[in-house]
């Protein structure tokens, strides 16, 4: 889907975000395996945390390879986080929507190829150590208008002048209904917080993404603000006034052991941005 500058439900998202149990279905559904089920997208979130004095450097290496690592793997963001947390961290997001098979192909791609070797040898030192998660795109993305995720990166609104990403990530308790329960609650209340008088309109919800292998039972949001902290700051005054939001957050505070919001810049070739 081509995703609108106007964040209003469509009819199907109206439906979805009515009727909480579909949430639960759906989830169902994705999570559900077998050998006849469509394969199903993961999204892998890496980081690396640098050090101090090789930032630069690390910078410098990775955006003269970019167009390489854009060839070999599909990445959809690579950002470093400006406030609100641990500094100096590389995140980049990449998008595999025929799942691990297509990560492991690429990766063994990638590790063969010699310009790749030559980077990785000059990057390395700058690495204080690297983590990797795999995460699933909530049932919901792709269903709300505007909502896009990322898979389609490439028709993502690009509109403001000083693009910030905000990463709002909560670790929520054990549980195998946890997650089912918090993405109906959040889907619940979407609605109202996307079409909040006085939401930015740069603002924009790019994707909400729940772990498949890492630490459990943890949900990612990731909103892209055009006009910086500024449209930030409106869209969330907004969504203060949003009241099937505030409901749902009242209600997902009870689920979550901890939250966090990180601002964070995207590099010159990131492709969310």
């Amino acid at each position: 889907m081509i995703c609108s500058r106007r964040m209003i439900p469509n009819s199907s998202a109206r439906r979805l975000c009515s009727q909480p149990s579909l949430i639960f279905e759906r989830f169902s559904a994705v999570s559900m395996s077998s050998s006849s089920s469509p394969v199903q997208p993961i999204v892998e979130l890496r980081e690396y945390d640098l050090s101090v004095k090789d930032v630069k450097n690390y910078l410098k290496l990775t955006t003269e390879a970019a167009d390489l690592r854009l060839y070999l793997m599909p990445l959809r963001m690579f950002s470093l986080p400006e406030t609100g947390g641990k500094l100096h961290v590389a995140t980049h997001a990449y998008y595999y929507e025929g799942g691990y098979a297509e990560r492991g192909k690429r990766r063994a791609t990638m590790e063969n190829n010699l310009e790749w070797k030559k980077y990785v040898k000059n990057a390395r030192p700058c690495m204080l150590s690297q983590k990797s998660n795999i995460f699933v795109e909530a049932p919901l993305v792709g269903t709300v208008e505007g909502v896009c995720g990322l898979k389609g990166i490439a028709h993502f609104p690009t509109q403001g002048n000083d693009c910030i990403l905000e990463i709002r990530r909560y670790q929520l308790k054990l549980g195998y209904d946890t997650v089912p329960k918090f993405l109906s609650l959040y889907g619940g209340g979407l609605t109202s917080k996307l079409a909040a008088p006085g939401t930015d309109p740069t603002t924009s919800l790019v994707t909400l993404l729940y772990t498949e292998v890492g630490s459990l039972n943890e949900v990612i949001e990731i909103w892209r603000h055009g006009d910086g902290t500024g449209a930030m700051e409106r869209s969330r005054h907004a969504a203060r006034n949003a009241p099937e939001w505030r409901s749902a957050i009242a209600e997902i505070a009870d689920l979550a052991v901890s939250f966090t919001s990180t601002i964070h810049k995207p590099t010159t070739f990131s492709p969310l941005g």
